[in-house]
């Protein structure tokens, strides 16, 4: 799927991606006993919600209005997954989410900072994609179990 080039379709899917990774690490937290991936984890909300801020303040500079987040129905059914996942199962079934919804962030950003409508929007998306590159080799350290 191409990444949108219109300001409010880029506003849309960036506030629902940050908002699965917050809510997937949240629900990783209440049950994983990994110390390393529960450190991702964490560092996945922290890093989200600092790329949530940085797109918010790109917005109003922009003097755009930002609609509150909301899941793709893809999004739902990993979150679902994840959060319905037994404690044995919810690393493996983590990680695989947590690698498909940052392939599609790294395609949205990267997407958005080369083709965008909005430079205040352009240049946030070029300063998140290197740290969804970053977040994307943190994964790829993690075993497939």
């Amino acid at each position: 799927m191409a990444a949108p080039t219109d300001a409010s379709g880029y506003l849309a899917k960036a506030g629902g991606g940050d908002m699965f990774e917050i809510e997937s690490s949240k629900a990783l937290l209440e049950k994983s006993k990994d110390a390393k991936l529960r450190d991702f984890a964490q560092m996945m909300v922290k890093a989200h919600q600092q790329s949530t801020a940085k797109v918010k303040a790109a917005a109003a500079e922009a003097k755009l209005t930002v609609a509150p987040p909301s899941l793709a129905p893809d999004q739902q059914t990993m979150l679902d997954e994840i959060k319905a996942a037994s404690a044995d199962m919810i690393d493996a079934v983590y990680i695989k989410d947590q690698k498909i919804a940052h392939d599609a962030a790294l395609a949205l950003h990267e997407g958005y900072a080369s083709a965008g409508d909005t430079p205040a929007l352009k240049q946030a998306a070029a300063q998140i994609a290197p740290v969804v590159k970053e977040h994307i080799a943190h994964l790829a350290a993690f075993p497939a179990k």
